[in-house]
């Protein structure tokens, strides 16, 4: 439907269809929590491999990333070796991790992004975004391969490359996701949960305002108008609530 054939009614007939419409949103949290509580019910699987990464101040373990805290939250960022900045959706929804961590932080969660690339490659650019958040590289151990976020050059060629559990027939070598870890009072860490493709929605607050509006996302293809945030053609309109002269 066009908007400007969109049905336009009284008050009291827009509050009936809102009272009808509110049963459906009910609804849909009350699944939400059920899907939700039955995410936190999946089975585990203990990491014994040893992974390694890099960070500022050198070699860190998968046990480092932590930070102390018991749950960890890895956002598989796209950037591999010889990139010059990273994948614009990824960058989109990195956005969002600063004012996230400020609160995570206080409630036992780690967020830490990981690359492809070696540490060195894609420090300019997290400077040029003005990121704060830990971003570590996994270059030269087998991490993103085993998180389903990194397909080889030779499973590609095959047909062989998986993607959010299914085979896929695209031909990309990095994809985004995200991996979720626990680490017990023993220092045992097990992996409890990842997701990718539409899963990441539920981190780009952006989305759901744009969920709420009359145009929506408003995309021909998922993230077709997503720019890095210093590479948008123009200004935002001035806020209404800057004041006047």
């Amino acid at each position: 439907m066009h908007l400007n054939d969109h049905p336009v009614v009284s008050r009291e007939q827009w509050i009936q269809a809102r009272k009808q419409h509110l049963i459906h949103e009910k609804a849909f949290t009350r699944q939400r929590d059920q899907l939700s509580a039955e995410r936190r019910a999946l089975p585990w699987v203990k990491i014994d491999k040893p992974y390694r990464f890099q960070g500022p101040h050198g070699e860190l373990s998968l046990a480092d990333l932590f930070g102390g805290r018991s749950q960890l939250m890895v956002y598989h960022f796209m950037f591999a070796e010889g990139w010059d900045e990273g994948c614009p959706g990824c960058s989109f929804l990195s956005d969002h991790i600063d004012g996230a961590n400020q609160h995570l932080a206080h409630h036992d969660i780690a967020l830490v992004a990981v690359s492809h690339a070696p540490f060195a490659e894609f420090q300019a650019f997290k400077r040029r975004m003005g990121w704060k958040f830990d971003w570590v590289s996994s270059a030269g151990c087998d991490f993103n391969y085993d998180f389903g976020v990194c397909a080889r050059a030779d499973e590609v060629a095959a047909g062989t490359a998986t993607y959010n559990y299914e085979k896929t027939d695209g031909a990309e070598e990095e994809l985004p996701g995200l991996s979720v870890f626990y680490r017990n009072e023993d220092g045992e860490i097990f992996h409890t949960y990842s997701t990718y493709a539409r899963g990441l929605d539920l981190l780009v607050g952006a989305y759901n305002y744009l969920d709420l509006t009359p145009k929506g996302r408003n995309e021909e293809q998922i993230m077709d108008w997503v720019r890095h945030h210093d590479r948008y053609d123009d200004k935002p309109a001035a806020s209404c609530c800057h004041g006047g002269s």
